[in-house]
């Protein structure tokens, strides 16, 4: 990293010690999670998924000795004793529950969104403190460089008290074929990374005002295509959240110019930013503080990523739980909250009006 000015990007590796078995061999979980654990040298000891041949090839790929017919398999091995999930979630909670009744699992990494529903969350929170076992959700967004370096910033009060927080999203995901069968879409599956991470950066709103409409590239029915959230929080600040899935036209010879950009503007100060998803590059941070650089713009750099290197982050927090006993950064019983702030914006969507957070219950 250069330009450090003391900032920690990627997290150290603490932990590394507990046999990991993963669940689902899809392309976050290829390309993501086994890509960050073989850099940590995280021992992985089995995989499954809903195909056979599929977790064959993605444990030929990066070494992982057993492959199982069935989640259920995995979950039985008594030599798995954290169980990293990346499948749909409305299967997910089944499998959460599963692990929780095994003895040999310690730990259990979800994937966002937790459940379909905010009170089948609230269940999984109240059931995996019930069982002693650490659940931890995988917002792994908070362990992107630049939100991480962003939030270093904000803690030392280099920006002075913030005013305005914006995040903009002009970039078209690939929406996993499973999705075509739920009623939500982006505001659950994209939103809730930048949602999660306005509550990382900033604490909780009191309240967010949701409009939606469909985007025309999404061909399967969806309410929820392109979104905007403007949140407000008790100090003061605004915050907007925009998904723009559409991004123009994205057709052979025409040129687009996919990004996500945010910025956050304080009294003191002045930091913005990209996050590098869209096109694979790294995500870039420059600040400029009355305090801390003389009002002069500066721009730590790192060479690490969000996708992959996010993940060695968000595995190693929940191994770090087990081994201390502390709770993980990404504890279920926060994660319920943001599964609130979700559902409290898919209430203004179709209330058409602003949501009080207090009006949305995770007792």
């Amino acid at each position: 990293m250069s330009g450090a000015r003391g900032f920690t990007p990627d997290p150290p590796v603490r932990v590394k010690d507990y046999k990991i078995g993963c669940i689902g061999a899809g392309m976050i979980m290829a390309e993501c999670h086994l890509a960050a654990y073989a850099q940590a040298s995280f021992p992985v000891v089995a995989i499954a998924s809903r195909t056979f041949t599929k977790a064959k090839a993605v444990a030929e790929r990066w070494h992982i000795p057993v492959v199982y017919e069935t989640p259920d398999e995995l979950i039985a091995d008594p030599d798995v004793e954290i169980l990293d999930i990346a499948f749909p979630p409305d299967q997910q909670p089944d499998l959460i529950r599963k692990a929780l009744r095994q003895p040999h699992i310690k730990g259990i990494l979800a994937q966002k969104p937790l459940a379909l529903s905010l009170e089948e969350a609230i269940a999984l929170r109240d059931e995996a403190a019930k069982s002693g076992k650490i659940l931890s959700v995988n917002q792994n967004m908070r362990y992107d460089q630049s939100m991480r370096v962003l939030k270093q910033i904000l803690d030392r009060g280099e920006l002075g008290q913030p005013v305005m927080a914006t995040i903009e999203m002009r970039a078209i995901p690939h929406w996993q074929t499973f999705l075509e069968d739920y009623d939500r879409l982006t505001l659950a599956n994209m939103s809730v990374h930048h949602l999660d991470v306005l509550r990382f950066l900033f604490g909780e709103p009191e309240t967010i005002t949701t409009l939606a409409r469909s985007d025309p590239r999404t061909r399967f029915a969806h309410g929820d295509g392109i979104t905007v959230s403007t949140l407000t929080f008790g100090s003061g600040l605004l915050a907007v959240s925009m998904e723009d899935v559409w991004a123009g036209p994205r057709e052979e010879g025409f040129e687009h110019d996919n990004y996500i950009k945010w910025r956050v503007e304080g009294t003191d100060g002045v930091a913005q930013g990209t996050i590098g998803w869209p096109d694979g590059s790294a995500s870039t941070l420059s600040y400029a503080s009355k305090s801390a650089t003389d009002g002069k713009w500066v721009t730590p750099a790192w060479e690490t990523m969000w996708f992959p290197h996010a993940f060695t982050g968000v595995m190693e927090q929940l191994q770090y739980a087990v081994k201390s006993g502390e709770p993980p950064a990404l504890s279920v019983a926060d994660n319920v909250r943001t599964v609130a702030l979700v559902e409290a914006g898919y209430r203004s969507i179709a209330k058409k009006r602003t949501v009080r957070l207090n009006e949305i219950s995770i007792n």
